[in-house]
């Protein structure tokens, strides 16, 4: 099990995002706009639930654990990658979310 500090996942993200719009101006003409990585992202969310009641033996399909840790992997990354192109530091958004949740939930 890794223990990758975010720095890495944010840079290795932008990374990997960067590789795909150039095979998208080479396939396509032109980069995925911000909206079509978030509905990229809503599909594999989709894949995540879909999956998930597969793996809790509540959907027809077996041995599904592979494809739900991948899934669940591309959706923290789509995550990075939509925050990284609206300029949210993920890591702020994040440490935000926590401590106003944890406060609340101590009231």
């Amino acid at each position: 099990m890794s223990d990758m500090k975010l720095s890495e996942l944010i840079k290795r993200s932008r990374q990997i995002r960067n590789r795909y719009h150039e095979l998208e101006l080479m396939h396509h003409g032109s980069e995925w706009t911000v909206e079509e990585d978030a509905l990229a992202f809503l599909t594999d969310a989709g894949l995540v639930g879909r999956l998930t009641m597969s793996q809790q033996g509540r959907w027809p399909k077996s041995n599904t654990t592979p494809e739900l840790e991948h899934k669940l992997g591309e959706c923290v990354w789509w995550l990075t990658v939509l925050a990284d192109r609206m300029n949210i530091d993920i890591a702020d958004a994040l440490e935000l979310f926590l401590s106003k949740t944890e406060a609340l939930l101590k009231e």
